[in-house]
């Protein structure tokens, strides 16, 4: 079992924690400390060791930060975390809006003139500390580095990751190391640099075909790269965990201790991506005598555009992961709910993934919730939590696996009995919104922006809506969250073939139920229409295969090309995965993808 339900945090932990901060504080004559949830890679899952925010607050989410004032403390969350955060974090703490409210304005609001706010500098980025700066900039409160007031008082805090690497083979990347590295140095030349330096854990691992076990169900090795626009590399890391791993004679090894040094030495001009670089190592290099040239990290996009063997495993990922869904959604539909809680749910859908013999881990940590449950966006449930399932209400459960030719990220909404009519309405603008995005046809150029209001329209029109974006991209046995392609308000970065996106549109009613669907889906090249015009399009394939509830589905509501999708779409499902079931499965999914 991969999933662990034990309460990791708890609210009582935060006042006498938060008491010691500022006491810390206090010691160093600084008025207030901000708290990522970060590491110094920037990633979106930290190690044990990392988790400074969650050990301070309770707050579990894998989102947000806390600014710590002598009186106040705030800790800022986006949509996401609104109803889970209530649960988890102390009376003494501030739930803030975020990004409606930026830390410069609380800071501004909260703060008084004359305070002294420390940050830790490998935690924060280059840009994050220049914007903060330049807001407080004639506010009287200013910004101070210093040393990591969480680490200072955190007596039990676990060790670093120790883990051994190893190579991910050219059968499942489809590229060389040395290809790969090209590629990224030509980028760099035509970019006007010497070199670059790499800090995003998947980047690197990208880049290196190299994966590791440094944090939870992401298959990431935490390492620096600093890479020339000759292609030479100089990895930074603990040595030790690369034991397995035979690199060329043109890949340097170094400890981590070497790192500032080499930036301080460095010469020419140096890329940085001020996203993603921790602010320490900024000035490091301006110790140096390197030019700084600011651009986004050179692996983002090449890693993002999945190329053909990669899709190829994305395909056969989705298949496997489908067909385990499938069993279970079959041996869901012969057992009594009320005999289920949400604990079974998760285990039995992990075992069906586990009982493929390709597993490498799951996604992400299980999204079980029944009744109001399904309400917290991210819950997760634990001993504590575990409830029973109810009749006539919905299950949302959101869950994924690593696979070594794929990653996997499946949401499926269920009725549980007999489910209310404004249950089905609901489900049916969320599955439309679902639909409408995966059909479209849009041209080249366009980014996630331009498509994110097709998943909400329905939605929109009875004064309903989501409080998180509608899509993220996924990586090739990395992470199941993926920059910079996204479907959302703010995604401005072009969407290009290759890119696999989620589509998940959704809908919660606080204290009821929750509704989210969710399938990936790849941009790609569509067959050329018999009457084209003059625009280049772009639309989507479907990699995710399982069926979605006919039970909750408004017929009436359905326009007949949403129809036609879904009912070719389940066409499709039982084609692909009914050579992959057992006979009972298989005939449950007979039925489960009968045209409605």
């Amino acid at each position: 079992m991969f999933q662990n339900f034990n309460s990791t945090t708890s609210p009582k932990q935060g006042p006498p924690r938060l008491k010691r901060l500022r006491n810390w504080m206090s010691s160093k004559n600084i008025d207030g400390f901000i708290v990522p949830r970060a590491d110094c890679h920037q990633g979106e899952n930290v190690a044990e060791c990392d988790e400074r925010l969650s050990w301070l607050t309770g707050f579990t989410g894998s989102a947000g930060f806390a600014c710590i004032l002598k009186e106040h403390a705030g800790i800022f969350i986006d949509g996401r975390y609104r109803l889970q955060i209530l649960d988890q974090v102390a009376n003494e703490y501030s739930p803030i809006h975020w990004p409606e409210v930026q830390l410069h304005d609380w800071i501004s609001e909260t703060a008084s003139v004359g305070d002294v706010i420390g940050f830790d500098p490998w935690l924060h980025t280059v840009l994050q500390i220049n914007t903060l700066n330049e807001a407080l900039k004639g506010k009287g409160i200013s910004l101070k580095s210093c040393d990591n007031g969480i680490d200072a008082i955190w007596e039990d805090r676990p060790g670093k990751p120790s883990a051994s690497a190893w190579s991910h083979p050219i059968a499942l990347s489809g590229q060389s190391v040395k290809e790969k590295c090209s590629k990224i140095s030509t980028i760099i030349a035509n970019n006007g640099a010497d070199s670059a330096v790499i800090t995003l854990p998947d980047s690197l691992c990208w880049l290196l075909n190299i994966r590791g076990a440094d944090v939870r169900r992401t298959p990431i090795v935490q390492a620096f790269v600093i890479i020339t626009a000759q292609g030479s590399v100089k990895l930074f890391s603990d040595i030790r965990k690369f034991k397995n791993v035979h690199f060329d004679e043109w890949i340097e090894l170094f400890d981590w201790s070497d790192f500032e040094c080499a930036l301080q030495g460095s010469t020419g001009v140096m890329q940085i991506d001020p996203e993603s670089l921790p602010y320490a190592a900024f000035k490091s290099l301006e110790v140096g005598s390197s030019k700084i040239n600011y651009a986004p990290d050179p692996c983002i996009l090449p890693k993002a555009r999945k190329n053909h063997t990669e899709l190829e495993g994305a395909r056969s990922a989705h298949t496997r992961d489908g067909a385990a869904m499938v069993e279970f959604l079959s041996w869901f539909s012969q057992n009594d709910p009320s005999q289920l809680t949400e604990i079974d749910i998760v285990e039995t859908l992990e075992g069906f993934r586990i009982a493929t013999g390709q597993l490498h881990d799951i996604s992400f940590d299980t999204i079980s919730g029944s009744g109001p449950n399904g309400a917290i966006v991210h819950y997760r449930v634990t001993h504590e939590t575990n409830r029973c399932l109810e009749q006539n209400s919905l299950l949302l459960i959101d869950s994924g696996g690593q696979y070594k030719d794929g990653t996997t990220d499946i949401t499926r909404t269920l009725a549980v009995g007999t489910p209310s009519l404004e249950m089905c309405q609901c489900f049916t603008q969320v599955l439309q919104g679902m639909i409408a995005v995966s059909r479209v046809r849009f041209p080249k150029g366009l980014s996630g922006r331009d498509l994110d209001a097709l998943a909400r329209t329905r939605l929109w029109e009875v004064g309903q809506d989501y409080d998180h974006g509608t899509g993220h991209g996924v990586g090739s046995f990395l992470s199941v969250h993926e920059g910079p392609q996204r479907i959302s308000r703010t995604a401005a970065v072009q969407l290009d073939p290759g890119m696999i996106i989620s589509v998940e549109p959704g809908y919660y009613r606080a204290q009821a139920f929750g509704i989210r669907i969710e399938n990936l889906i790849v941009v790609q090249e569509p067959e050329q229409l018999m009457h084209s015009g003059s625009h280049s399009m772009l639309d989507f394939e479907t990699l995710t295969y399982a069926p979605i509830d006919r039970q909750l589905i408004l017929r009436d509501m359905m326009t007949d090309y949403e129809t036609a999708w879904l009912n070719t779409y389940h066409s499709n499902v039982f084609e692909k995965l009914s050579p992959h079931l057992t006979s009972e499965a298989s005939k449950w999914l007979r039925t489960a993808t009968m045209a409605i």
